[in-house]
């Protein structure tokens, strides 16, 4: 029996391997940083054995409500991912689970590899609508990739989406895929009006460091990004800076930051209420967009999500909230669930990777729907 995470995203560190049904192993935490709670790690057997793995310490780990109810994913195949069965007793989580074939992979949620991100970029790039643009350099020296989509005109109004800050949430760069394979649908009419209208900037990957060490919620460098919007450096959060150098240069109509939420088993946007410029403008743009997403698709609620600010006390170091105040536009951030859409439950495949792609298709819609009045 072996454990092993030497590779894309792995993160798992071994207390003990030496019995299927004992096995303990803890998460290594991000680089000069506190949190922890991605994993994602292979394990190598006897097939059709019993295992029952421990991951320990979870009670410090940065969301330990994340594990209440939840359930890991699993893989043969790295391409399809099911869930299997997980106790959770406050501290420890355990996964029951006797494995069909010698060598299978356990994650916090359906990785999406670095290869995968830049296949993706290069695929895109076959659109005669996008083309791939180079920002600059990360920490570790990966480049800071941007998809431009559409062709820039005066009049076109100019839609920022930017994913995975929080390298962790991979959920994100899946909604972008989705979200793309429909924008780049030459024979989709909603994909072609929208380009007659919208130049759309897409950052399918805002941490690519982050995603390829395996950290949760943190850069090489242990810094968390969406709290650098305020005064990014290239020192420390070269991803951010880069990008809102580019913003400056091409404006925000509107801006979606996509992320996932470790706790709240829902799909749900959190907004700028608590912004000094927040008015009724962007409330009603606000109102639009959210009835447009749940007419589109009902994997999408208004009733959970979180807290809104009080007015004038937002967070400016946020994304959505620095974005939505700077460019006096309608921002939100879109959290998706780590474990299951608890409207819709999925026992075999809980919230996965083909259910983002079609939230990214269907946001299309909502974005539709507020277009026009967007300035």
């Amino acid at each position: 029996m072996r454990i092993s995470s030497n590779f894309d995203s792995g993160n798992i560190q071994i207390i003990r391997a030496d019995d299927p049904l004992n096995i303990q192993l803890s998460i290594r935490k991000d680089n000069q940083s506190d949190f922890y709670q991605w994993f994602h790690f292979k394990l190598e057997t006897q097939s059709f054995v019993s295992h029952q793995i421990a991951i320990t310490d979870l009670e410090k780990s940065a969301y330990p409500g994340g594990w209440q109810n939840y359930g890991a994913v699993a893989s043969y195949d790295r391409q399809e991912w099911f869930r299997v069965d997980c106790e959770f007793d406050g501290d420890t989580l355990t996964i029951q689970h006797t494995p069909e074939f010698e060598n299978i992979y356990y994650a916090y949620f359906a990785p999406y590899s670095y290869e995968r991100h830049l296949d993706l970029l290069s695929w895109a790039q076959n659109s005669s609508a996008c083309r791939q643009e180079y920002l600059g350099e990360t920490l570790d020296g990966r480049d800071m990739s941007l998809l431009v989509v559409g062709e820039p005109e005066e009049g076109k109004k100019v839609i920022w989406v930017t994913a995975r800050q929080h390298p962790g949430e991979t959920m994100a760069e899946w909604l972008i895929e989705g979200f793309l394979e429909r924008l780049l649908d030459e024979d989709d009419g909603l994909s072609r009006q929208l380009l007659d209208k919208v130049v759309f900037y897409i950052v399918p990957n805002m941490n690519p460091d982050g995603s390829v060490r395996g950290h949760l919620r943190t850069n090489a460098k242990g810094v968390n990004l969406n709290r650098e919007w305020q005064a990014p450096s290239m020192e420390n959060s070269p991803e951010v800076y880069l990008v809102k150098q580019k913003m400056l240069d091409t404006g925000v109509d509107m801006f979606l930051d996509v992320h996932g939420d470790e706790a709240l088993p829902y799909n749900f946007v959190a907004g700028c209420e608590g912004n000094p410029n927040y008015n009724q403008r962007l409330k009603e743009l606000e109102d639009k967009f959210k009835a447009a997403f749940m007419v589109a698709t009902p994997e999408f609620q208004d009733e959970y999500g979180y807290d809104k600010d009080e007015p004038g006390k937002s967070n400016l170091t946020v994304a959505t909230n620095a974005v939505g105040h700077q460019f006096d536009c309608l921002a939100y951030t879109l959290e998706m669930p780590f474990k299951d859409n608890i409207d819709l439950p999925d026992s075999v495949y809980g919230w996965s990777p083909a259910r983002c792609k079609q939230l990214g298709d269907d946001v299309l819609i909502a974005m539709r729907a507020v277009v026009d009045i967007l300035r």
